[in-house]
């Protein structure tokens, strides 16, 4: 009889335990099947600003309807979308400014951010307009920034991101190199400088790309597909410097977002 009681006792055991863990991957899996939201972050390689077609109501954040993530919400059709990547935007900017649509609904987010807290938009103008001693300087400054101060940053949004979507597939897009060597430019910057920007952009890709593993997040190398499209290629998805209109230099073309973004964050999507 004991023997009867102790059967009876392991086999209720058992079945608690089997309901239990049942319960929770089917209240998991409902989770997840309900995480089918899409919410874009960012900067201005996000927003779309080179792109043109922008949407008045965006402001100075400058979303265009041609950026990437509009792009994949047509072709996807996810149960909601929301843009919130801004022009100029840095990663404080994102904890401040971005997360609000995120939730337990957030199947999927993108994010470009990095490259405004390291100051690229100043080493530019510094290459452009100054020596090139002062560019080498300028960069050297950025990527000394990038192995100190950057991974912090990126850690902060990574770690918010997570906490107010914690189903969400999180993708983060990397930068393009700018620039061919050796290619068709024949004026404006030299080719150290040139070289000395695209080890820069490598630079910081190799940091994102890291801080973004360390969280279990995807990284989307876009050299892979903008590689033959550069600054100096003769089919540059990317704007040199455009003194009309001097916030979309450096910032890809529609065709940049099309066929240079839109592939990468689809594949790792």
């Amino acid at each position: 009889m004991r023997q009867s009681r102790t059967a009876a006792y392991v086999s209720s055991f058992l079945l608690a335990v089997v309901c239990t863990l049942t319960g929770a991957a089917t209240a998991q899996a409902s989770q997840q099947a309900a995480a089918t939201g899409y919410v874009a972050l960012g900067d201005s390689y996000s927003s779309g600003v080179g792109a043109g077609s922008y949407d008045s109501s965006s402001g100075s954040c400058k979303r265009s309807t041609r950026a990437y993530p509009v792009l994949w919400a047509a072709a996807h059709s996810p149960s909601t979308f929301a843009f919130t990547a801004c022009s100029g935007a840095r990663t404080s900017d994102v904890v401040a400014n971005q997360l609000g649509p995120l939730g337990s609904g957030t199947g999927l987010v993108s994010i470009t951010i990095g490259g405004n807290d390291a100051g690229f938009a100043d080493v530019m103008t510094t290459c452009v307009l100054q020596s090139e001693s002062a560019c080498l300087a300028a960069i050297a400054r950025a990527e000394a920034y990038m192995d100190s101060t950057l991974p912090g940053n990126l850690d902060n949004v990574y770690s918010a991101v997570r906490g107010r979507a914690p189903a969400a597939h999180v993708v983060v897009l990397g930068y393009p190199r700018f620039y061919k060597l050796n290619g068709s430019c024949v004026a404006g910057l030299s080719e150290t400088e040139r070289a000395a920007i695209n080890n820069a952009a490598d630079h910081l890709n190799s940091v994102i790309g890291k801080r973004a593993a360390d969280h279990g997040f995807t990284f989307g190398d876009v050299n892979t597909t903008f590689t033959g499209h550069e600054i100096c290629s003769g089919s540059s998805w990317l704007h040199s410097v455009n003194w009309v209109n001097i916030g979309e230099s450096y910032h890809p073309t529609a065709t940049g977002q099309s066929s240079g973004y839109l592939p990468v964050f689809t594949a790792a999507a």
